[in-house]
């Protein structure tokens, strides 16, 4: 019994060791400059070993038939070369399988997460309007209506009096009959003063009314 288990891992060691071989060889007609020998003799002789395993999982007597039948023992010898030979070819389809959906997934959530700061930056002024501050006696820290200059006025009204919360450069330079580098420079100086700010989304830059920019208007009447 003890030789004919030195005769399977001989076999099995032979086994490995050509499907190793046919293996690089395969591999290196498609693409030499990844392709290892010692790497592929490792592949071949770890599969073939693991062929007695896979015998002994779905019950078959195939190693103990083959120490009396030459047949079996034949059987046996094509089985580790079969694994030998295809075990490349798992691994590579297998690890080639999961990198793929590891890409595909990184993808998936830099694109999720990409569309929810999207989300979070469109509706973070609505939300900052809804939310209840804690009563505080303060000074007014912004700036009086009487130093509001007539474009800077209008502006703020058409911010808090238009049909949308967030508002893009042309629509506002058209209701308020002003031009881009007039209009550009208005809605900075509001950035600056915090009466207004604005957020970049899936159509470009638009324009909202802060929660100071509402008191100043509300000042205004």
């Amino acid at each position: 019994m003890a030789n004919h288990i030195f005769v399977l891992v001989a076999v099995m060691l032979m086994a490995g060791v050509f499907g190793g071989l046919v293996n690089y060889y395969m591999q290196s007609q498609y693409d030499p400059d990844t392709t290892s020998l010692p790497r592929s003799l490792v592949v071949g002789i770890g599969a073939s070993f693991l062929v007695p395993v896979v015998l002994a999982l779905v019950n078959s007597d195939l190693i103990t038939e083959s120490s009396q039948d030459s047949t079996r023992f034949l059987i046996f010898t094509g089985f580790c070369l079969i694994a030998a030979i295809a075990s490349r070819f798992l691994v590579t389809s297998v690890s080639d399988r999961i990198l793929s959906e590891a890409r595909r997934a990184r993808e998936q959530s830099d694109r999720v997460l990409h569309e929810l700061y999207l989300v979070q930056s469109e509706l973070r002024p609505l939300i900052e309007t809804e939310t209840e501050e804690d009563l505080k006696v303060e000074p007014d820290p912004l700036t009086p209506e009487e130093e509001l200059d007539v474009t800077t006025a209008n502006v703020l009204k058409t911010l808090g009096n238009g049909r949308y919360i967030f508002r893009s450069l042309g629509g506002l330079c058209k209701e308020v009959d002003s031009d881009e580098p007039t209009m550009i420079k208005t809605l900075e100086i509001m950035v600056a003063r915090n009466l207004a700010g604005r957020i970049t989304g899936k159509q470009g830059v638009r324009w909202h009314l802060t929660d100071g920019g509402r008191r100043m208007l509300a000042r205004m009447g």
